[in-house]
């Protein structure tokens, strides 16, 4: 076990606004662009090549290659098949079968009007202040 250290503290000016339950490491959705923690997002890779490129869900975040993050909601999904946004997030040349990952939204997916997940919006980050000069 490693020495605490001075920077591993937060001192009471940056702790202000910080939730202390919302503990982990943290992933932008691709469809809706909001950050949530990486817990409740579904993260898939690109698998195959050439002609045969698809897109894999990968719920043990253990497949190799670059992955991207959804969450488990129709509504991301078709908000990223409209915005295209699968191709940018994986850095694809070509056009991916999106049916695997569709038919794994279609399984996991919660009725609508029930999440539990904890998003993180834009407005709890906190400040930054320059240096004082």
């Amino acid at each position: 076990m490693r020495p605490r250290l001075e920077a591993d503290r937060l001192s009471a000016p940056d702790a202000s606004g910080v939730d202390f339950r919302v503990v982990g490491p943290t992933r932008m959705c691709v469809g809706c662009r909001k950050r949530a923690l990486a817990s409740v997002l579904i993260r898939f890779v690109a698998a195959g090549s050439g002609d045969d490129l698809r897109l894999q869900p990968d719920p043990g975040r253990r497949l190799p290659g670059r992955g991207a993050h959804l969450h488990p909601d129709p509504a991301c999904f078709a908000l990223a098949e409209r915005r295209r946004a699968f191709g940018r997030a994986l850095r694809l040349t070509g056009v991916a079968d999106t049916e695997p990952l569709a038919e794994h939204l279609r399984e996991v997916a919660k009725p609508s009007g029930q999440t539990d997940d904890v998003t993180i919006e834009a407005t709890s980050r906190p400040s930054r202040v320059g240096r004082p000069r």
